[in-house]
């Protein structure tokens, strides 16, 4: 039974923010990795040095060198915004919901039984191995590290090495708040110390991490509870409906807790990488681009100090939740969002989606897989190569596609799907764990084509659909 419900903060995912840079591998903060968007301010800098291409401008203050100048500023800056900034949030997910005491536990001052690493790792969260002191790694790899205490999560909250999540400490060394960052939802790690122990990758999907399970864990949820009118067991029990890899980011735009089917209404977390030149930057559309998300979900969602503009929101009707919260004109007296902005943008947009490696698809197959794609499949006609969406406004009814129109008809404006950009699609483990789709309806590539070949009646054989399987493998 549906009613109406809003979370507002448990968008302790940012969700949409959407948002973040591949750094699949460097070794530390300080060292560039050889590939990815460094690599191209490296190609810059040798091209300013006459190394490569036409004689840069000549001088010190040729506007050249103010580009790439400012081009590094902004990746570094928007490095920094998108893995350590909490925007102020702390207010609301320590002082109002009082989260970090369920995660320190009564022994350190909090309450209940705390958060052990071990329970930490089963919820999802992730730890940044670069952000570890070389002896702990070494007691970590020899199994000599109590995964148990929740003594050992403060720790790595003193370590900052907690994807997305911040510890605020007192004098004494008492955890006395906590906020959390962009890369809570949009981030995770190669596993390369242990599973849920690794290397950053921003812009990847934190598919594992159960969100609303998370703040179902704070001890006061009265500000929802107030908020929504309903009890404090009722906001559990939708929290914890989400299940691992989701959120809802309109709970507290429309107050709808599940779909007309009965399911859950959160949808998956979406991959936040390779989405320059597309528009339209989440699931469903009239919202702009990442710079839109970001706004909304640091004021919205994650509950940080700024200021977020969007007057369809005020619709009563439409957007009951929204309309009662003001968040259609949000303006917190400390702006601590806005500045951050332009900085954080640059740098989600210079992730790049990760690419297909060899041995993980049929390369024979995937040059036929292209043919149908671009032909018989008709695959091409939304999903146009290179950026497989559609250059201009790429979005489409649910009907069009064979699918419901639940999740559009939750946007203001027009009531449509973006034509979701088609990237790393060989990765089921990590990026597309879950499913396909917003709402991870279809579990398999297979499933997706199926639907496809049904509703277009395209008459595609057994073997024409491996074969465009590989290809979209390859993508």
């Amino acid at each position: 039974m549906r009613r109406p419900f809003a979370v507002g903060g448990a968008a302790l995912l940012g969700v949409a923010l959407i948002v973040m840079f591949s750094l699949y591998s460097p070794p530390s903060l300080g060292q560039p990795s050889a590939t990815g968007p460094f690599a191209y301010i490296a190609l810059a800098d040798a091209h300013t040095q006459g190394k490569v291409g036409p004689a840069a401008e000549p001088g010190a203050g040729g506007f050249d060198s103010q580009i790439l100048a400012h081009a590094q500023q902004m990746l570094a800056e928007g490095r920094q915004i998108f893995r350590f900034d909490t925007f102020g949030d702390q207010a609301f997910w320590g002082d109002q919901l009082q989260l970090h005491k369920a995660l320190a536990g009564e022994k350190l001052g909090g309450v209940g039984p705390g958060l052990s690493p071990k329970q930490a790792l089963a919820l999802g969260l992730k730890v940044d191995a670069d952000a570890l002191p070389a002896d702990l790694v070494q007691k970590l790899g020899a199994g000599q590290v109590n995964l148990e205490d929740p003594a050992t999560t403060a720790a790595l909250l003193k370590l900052n090495a907690v994807l997305g999540v911040t510890g605020f400490f007192d004098e004494q060394g008492g955890l006395k708040s906590m906020g959390i960052q962009c890369a809570f939802c949009h981030s995770t790690v190669d596993d390369s110390l242990a599973p849920g122990i690794g290397h950053r990758l921003d812009g990847w999907p934190n598919r594992d991490l159960n969100v609303g399970a998370i703040v179902a864990l704070a001890p006061n949820l009265k500000p929802f509870t107030d908020l929504l009118g309903v009890n404090d067991a009722t906001v559990r029990q939708v929290l914890n409906s989400w299940g691992p890899g989701k959120y809802d980011a309109e709970l507290n735009v429309d107050g709808k807790a599940s779909r007309p089917d009965g399911k859950p209404a959160a949808t998956l977390i979406p991959p936040a990488f390779g989405l320059l030149g597309v528009n339209n930057h989440t699931w469903s559309g009239s919202r702009g681009s990442t710079t839109y998300w970001n706004a909304y979900v640091a004021v919205t969602q994650m509950h940080g100090q700024g200021i977020f503009f969007d007057p369809r929101l005020n619709d009563p009707a439409e957007f009951p939740i929204a309309a009662k919260a003001g968040l259609g004109n949000k303006r917190d007296p400390v702006d601590q969002i806005t500045a951050k902005l332009p900085a954080l943008h640059y740098y989600q947009l210079s992730i790049p989606a990760p690419k297909a490696l060899p041995g993980t698809f049929d390369a024979a197959a995937a040059s036929r897989g292209q043919a149908l794609f671009n032909g018989q499949a008709k695959c091409a006609t939304c999903h146009v190569p290179p950026i497989f969406s559609e250059p201009g406004w790429n979005l489409h009814a649910g009907p069009e596609i064979g699918i419901d129109n639940f999740q559009a008809d939750r946007s203001p404006g027009e009531k449509k799907y973006r034509t979701t950009p088609l990237r790393s699609l060989f990765d089921t483990a990590k990026i597309h764990k879950g499913g396909f789709y917003h709402d991870g309806r279809f579990a398999t590539l297979r499933d997706v084509v199926d639907h496809y070949d049904g509703f277009f009646k395209l008459g595609l054989t057994e073997n024409e659909k491996g074969d465009l399987i590989e290809y979209l493998k390859s993508l």
